[in-house]
């Protein structure tokens, strides 16, 4: 059993582990990012708009829907993805995935990923695969995110994994791989379901698809999560922060001082590896 951690311990720790061990400086200071709810791919959308746009792509939104939005890269391991669905179907049959991601002309190993996709569910009627050269924008992915019964981000590596906070901001709940900053935004059983392998992932689906009171709820507390934690406001307000006492500090030639009101789970303020004050 791991140890009971508040919020806020959780918060530093995950910050923390962004910081290279041999950065030459004596403070960091960490600013997560944030999504903007006035984005076409985060204002709302009616859900009869939504039905329609994924009716029109071939998606049929009356059947339990799961969708993974982003690049076709073995970190986000889309065939695990493929394959938890599979494993999923064993207890709810008429499951659908989705596949969402953008592609570039000039990232030859995304086109590998996306033939090896291609070739894994060829002849699989129940997962499909859409890319930005179909027309699959932001409105698209709107639409998949609040419709779906589940969002996955199976990530094995992770940045910070912004696409899970656009996901909660729909009310949506996420199963979602321990990488990077996905355990910060879904921190203290906040928005879904954090998983390791693809067996995990496969019970963590069929619990949201099963459990509806469950799924609603955790969707609902992701949400308030990004409201308070990952929309701009308090990006600009942590870098005007910063900057304020960049000034301060340089003008008065002393350290950083605390402010009070520094996000407690965004406001990262650390002692670098070098510093041997």
């Amino acid at each position: 059993m791991r140890p009971f951690l508040t919020e806020y311990d959780a918060a530093v720790m995950t910050m923390a582990a962004f910081v290279p061990p041999d950065l030459p400086t004596g403070m960091v200071e960490i600013i997560p990012p944030a999504i903007d709810p006035q984005n076409p791919k985060n204002l709302p959308l009616p859900a009869a708009t939504a039905r329609q746009v994924l009716e029109w792509i071939g998606v049929h939104p009356e059947e339990p829907l799961v969708t993974q939005v982003s690049r076709f890269d073995p970190w986000k391991d889309p065939l695990g993805v493929i394959a938890a669905c599979r494993l999923a179907r064993e207890e709810v049959p008429d499951l659908q995935l989705a596949l969402v991601g953008s592609m570039a002309t000039d990232d030859p190993e995304g086109w590998d990923m996306y033939r090896a996709i291609r070739a894994a569910i060829a002849g699989d009627k129940g997962i499909h695969i859409f890319t930005n050269l179909v027309g699959v924008g932001n409105v698209e992915v709107n639409a998949f995110q609040a419709l779906s019964k589940v969002v996955i981000q199976k990530s094995l590596r992770e940045g910070f994994g912004l696409v899970v906070a656009e996901a909660l901001w729909k009310g949506t709940p996420v199963v979602a791989g321990r990488a990077g900053g996905i355990p910060l935004q879904m921190a203290d059983d906040t928005g879904g379901l954090l998983v390791d392998s693809v067996e995990e992932c496969a019970r963590a689906m069929i619990t949201l698809l099963r459990d509806e009171p469950r799924a609603r709820a955790l969707g609902a507390s992701g949400r308030e999560r990004v409201r308070r934690h990952f929309l701009i406001p308090r990006m600009v307000l942590d870098e005007l922060s910063l900057m304020r006492r960049l000034a301060a500090g340089a003008a008065a030639g002393r350290a950083f001082e605390w402010v009070s009101h520094r996000d407690p789970v965004c406001g990262w303020l650390g002692t670098g590896p070098n510093d041997r004050r």
